[in-house]
């Protein structure tokens, strides 16, 4: 190769380029078409006297409507303890070698999921029909204590065992496929070291495992909340029942529905920004830098620091399910 081809050599440091940013049209356009779309939908409701906002504003904090709110936050509650529970015991009872106890929660699995919560609501509320008496003794002997079913079993139970029985068989499988995500490596490293199955279960794989978990328990807490207007079919006085209750007698259908929309859109948010600081604890063990929190997101926006890359927001191993 000859000196021409390489080119020739100026002295001195290069000139400065002038960097154009790319222009996109299209996302202006969008955010217009978006930002009038919001307008037209704020007028709606602000102007149209069909909505009653006074009426909201009267009922929105009525004593039988926070009674309701109050026993929806109890079923909510309560269904997912005894959903979590349940499910942990019939996961690890899916796992374990015995046929017994594997098919005796895959059945379990299989009946639960496969029917409808409002179904299972309504057995629970007409047990009666089948048994009367609700009685314990030694099996095919005497009875040391019985009582009437209804009595033993009221609106509240009958909605909390629909609920949270039902809750379990899906909670069963969200912990199988949490426990089943973590290596059988890990397993086998723990016992090479002399731990017993219990510490290897307690300190190995569920704290791995708990990735997985979180978020989808997350979503099944949210759900929950909501599943719970289902109990007003038994007429259980809940949240939705405590708000139809009132607007057979006022005939003011459409406020009344927004009332219990704000509680239930209020309650769901507060779930939800829970949901994203237990995902936050439990990704320490995979992630070097912790994404931001919403407060530190805001203190960075008002300082005019740069929010970092949408990447760091994601837990590794939760995607689709552990974004902020």
């Amino acid at each position: 190769m000859n000196s021409s081809d390489q080119g020739s050599v100026h002295p001195g440091r290069p000139e400065t380029l002038k960097a154009v940013p790319v222009r996109h049209p299209g996302r202006w356009v969008g955010a217009a078409v978006v930002a009038v779309l919001a307008a037209m939908l704020i007028h709606a409701l602000t102007t149209n006297p069909q909505f009653q906002w006074d009426v909201v504003g009267t009922y929105l904090f009525d004593s039988s409507i926070l009674h309701g709110l109050g026993v929806t936050l109890e079923l909510t509650f309560l269904s997912m303890l005894i959903g979590v529970s349940g499910g942990v015991i019939l996961a690890i009872m899916r796992l374990s070698p015995n046929p017994v106890l594997s098919s005796t929660a895959w059945f379990y699995i299989w009946v639960f999921r496969g029917t409808p919560v409002l179904v299972q609501l309504l057995f629970w509320n007409f047990l009666g029909t089948l048994w009367a008496n609700i009685s314990f003794g030694i099996p095919f002997g005497p009875a040391f204590w019985s009582e009437p079913t209804n009595q033993a079993i009221p609106l509240f139970v009958a909605a909390l065992l629909g609920l949270g029985l039902n809750e379990a068989a899906y909670m069963a499988e969200i912990v199988r496929g949490g426990i089943q995500s973590v290596p059988l490596g890990q397993t086998e490293a723990a016992h090479a070291l002399g731990m017993s199955q219990f510490n290897t279960m307690r300190r190995i794989i569920l704290p791995q495992a708990m990735r997985v978990i979180i978020p989808p328990t997350g979503n099944e807490t949210i759900s929950m909340l909501k599943t719970t207007s289902l109990v007003s079919s038994i007429a259980l006085e809940e949240l939705l029942r405590a708000g139809q209750n009132i607007y057979s007698r006022t005939f003011q259908t459409i406020p009344l529905l927004i009332v219990v929309s704000i509680w239930y859109l209020l309650m769901t948010s507060i779930l939800t920004v829970v949901q994203y600081y237990i995902e936050r604890y439990y990704a320490r063990g995979a992630n070097r830098v912790l994404p931001p929190t919403p407060l530190q997101r805001l203190r960075r926006l008002f300082a005019g620091k740069p929010v970092p890359p949408a990447k760091d927001d994601v837990v590794p191993g939760l995607e689709g399910g552990g974004h902020v």
